[in-house]
């Protein structure tokens, strides 16, 4: 039998069935995640350059490629992105 498709929220963390203050901050910490591979990998930097430029430990920026979203609060990942050059404002959806 087939699943039904059924249409996104727009928030992969709400369609899961998080309660909605905490889908908001698991998205914002799963596009800064992102962003951060995004720019560790154009910059073809390895895990100790991209260490040496965020501040943390090679392990750390391990675990950031390797998505361990868990391991990062929504404030460091904030920190991490403006440390590597990204402009971070908060905008409130109408």
């Amino acid at each position: 039998m087939k699943e039904p498709i059924v249409k996104s929220a727009g928030n992969i963390f709400l369609d899961l069935g998080f309660p909605p203050e905490e889908a908001a901050v698991l998205q914002m910490r799963s596009g800064l995640m992102a962003d951060l591979r995004n720019f560790i990998e154009g910059k073809k930097l390895t895990q100790t350059e991209a260490a040496a430029i965020l501040g943390i430990s090679q392990s750390r920026v391990s675990d950031l490629i390797r998505g361990k979203w868990e391991r990062f609060s929504l404030e460091m990942l904030v920190v991490l992105a403006t440390k590597a050059g990204m402009r971070i404002s908060l905008k409130r959806a109408a």
